[in-house]
């Protein structure tokens, strides 16, 4: 196996797990999760399998958005713990063979960072240029119709210079001025900042926000918005998202990473397919890896699924690697966004596509949205717009881990409450069941590590029933067929070649011999060996 993956990079065979720090683990009994918990909690993560933590901001921060408000972007904040704290993280990760990957916030600060403050002191502050700012329009109002993603205005005045200021969020994030070379040169310092210290990669927020229209000109109105979605939807993002300038912008923080060696560099960018490739740069001087969403939002059956693979797979820059992600601290869990029948169709299908998969923390035991009342919402986005099920906190409930008060997260009272389910739904009592959900994530990523058709191998579609998806891994003389069946009734997958059963999701038929035929419970995906010992 290794001399198989000697020409690959780790990013590209390993699997990478998204860890959301307030809610992974409480060290210090606080109720809200900390650095020495998720040491505490790392030997979870070798058990399972992954090969990368991804951890989502832990730098100083008045937390108006939860740590995507940065007020100091070398330093971690007291609630996660210290410096000191985050070099025994890293020493930990390491120590078990994991990599360690950082969020990097690029696009916006706090508006509590000594940068902001010190460029609305004045418009004559050296620092004033730094962030975006503007004269009102005629009327006195904003400068123009942008919109913020979270709810209202993307512009707030500041009174005592009377010049507005850009926030694609929250206006306590307010936006860096990326055209300022001493912007750029200091949000590059941060990179390397953290990459001296060890740091293996980063996952790029927000990047298609970085860079807006210069002329500051309106953007057009959304003919599809209707009442029910976002706001912010009722224009359509021309001249703040997706600026060609951005590109520019991405290669000077890949030039940055390629000064420390073998690190990551991955994008968040939710564009369409022909767009995200851009993100790849030009010969391959972009990102490593732009977050692939696509299968979030895609319909979950197969022919959608089968037409979003080929169509990704054909748009891929020559050399470009994929990815696949189908849920994070973001976006509705799995079990209720799909169903809890299809969750182990789904883990079997993000783990056998070609690319590099990643996991959030929960998904791998099958957790669920937590309603949360009214009175207990945290997330800036669903006050601001409430009633429109936009709200995060659902998916950033605390990290099941047995059936204990609180879960085993915490001694106290969580910043969110725990699933009602959790006595059922934890990592204690799946790790004691030969055929749970996570029995079978860690049969899935064994059986990646040992079998390079599914982590460096070729894909193929294969025609299928219209339930099932199906297609074949290769690698050198290795063939493996991958075959889910979406559907609640027994579906056949005919004209098979012999092969030997090596994992079914329902972790019960493994080494069965299947000759012509492969028979598909419910909900069920398989994987099959062609041929070997003892067969055709």
């Amino acid at each position: 196996m290794q001399n198989a993956l000697a020409d690959h990079a780790w990013w590209q065979h390993g699997v990478v797990y998204q860890i959301y720090p307030r809610s992974f683990q409480d060290g210090n009994g606080d109720g809200i999760g900390d650095l020495s918990g998720i040491i505490r909690r790392l030997d979870h993560l070798v058990a399972l399998g992954v090969d990368a933590v991804w951890l989502s901001p832990i730098y100083p921060s008045p937390m108006a958005d939860f740590g995507y408000d940065v007020a100091d972007h070398c330093a971690i904040d007291p609630t996660f713990g210290t410096l000191e704290d985050f070099d025994r993280l890293i020493d930990a990760v390491h120590g078990r063979g994991l990599r360690l990957i950082l969020d990097y916030v690029p696009n916006h600060t706090s508006d509590r960072h000594p940068w902001f403050v010190a460029s609305r002191a004045s418009r004559r502050s050296e620092q004033r240029d730094w962030y975006v700012w503007h004269d009102p329009a005629p009327d006195g109002g904003p400068p123009n119709n942008w919109l913020s993603e979270f709810g209202g205005p993307a512009w707030s005045l500041d009174a005592a210079t009377s010049q507005y200021y850009y926030h694609a969020y929250l206006p306590e994030q307010p936006d860096l001025n990326w055209r300022h070379p001493a912007v750029r040169d200091a949000m590059l310092d941060v990179l390397r900042f953290w990459f001296r210290r060890g740091v293996d990669g980063f996952r790029v927020d927000a990047i298609h926000h970085l860079i807006e229209d210069e002329e500051l000109r309106d953007n057009p109105p959304n003919p599809d918005w209707r009442p029910g979605m976002s706001p912010a939807k009722r224009v359509l993002r021309t001249h703040t998202m997706d600026q060609p300038e951005v590109h520019e912008a991405i290669m000077a923080m890949r030039r940055v990473a390629d000064e420390f060696g073998d690190r990551v560099m991955i994008g968040e960018a939710y564009l369409p397919i022909d767009r995200l490739m851009a993100y790849y740069g030009s010969d391959l001087s972009g990102f490593h890896l732009p977050f692939n969403f696509h299968l979030i939002a895609t319909p979950w059956q197969p022919a959608a699924i089968a037409a979003l693979i080929d169509a990704y797979e054909a748009a891929l820059p020559n050399g470009g690697w994929p990815n696949w992600v189908l849920g994070n601290h973001d976006r509705s869990r799995l079990a209720s966004r799909l169903g809890p029948d299809q969750v182990r169709i789904a883990a079997m299908l993000l783990l056998t596509l070609r690319g590099t998969p990643t996991i959030y923390q929960g998904e791998e035991i099958g957790m669920s949205d937590v309603p949360i009342p009214p009175e207990q919402v945290q997330d800036p986005w669903e006050r601001n717009v409430p009633g429109l099920g936009l709200g995060r906190d659902p998916v950033r409930t605390p990290m099941q881990w047995d059936g204990s008060a609180h879960a085993g997260f915490s001694p106290v009272s969580p910043w969110l409450p725990v699933a009602q389910d959790h006595a059922v739904v934890n990592v204690a009592s799946q790790a004691a069941d030969p055929r749970s959900v996570l029995a079978l994530y860690q049969a899935l990523l064994r059986l990646r590590r040992t079998r390079p058709a599914l982590s460096i191998g070729s894909y193929q579609p294969i025609a299928a029933d219209t339930a099932v998806l199906a297609y074949a891994r290769r690698y050198g003389d290795e063939h493996l067929l991958v075959a889910l069946n979406f559907g609640g009734t027994t579906a056949t997958l005919r004209q098979v070649r012999p092969g030997r059963l090596l994992l079914s999701t329902e972790l019960d038929r493994s080494g069965q011999v299947i000759r012509d035929r492969l028979e598909l419970r419910p909900n069920e995906g398989c994987i099959l060996e062609i041929g070997g010992p003892g067969l055709p």
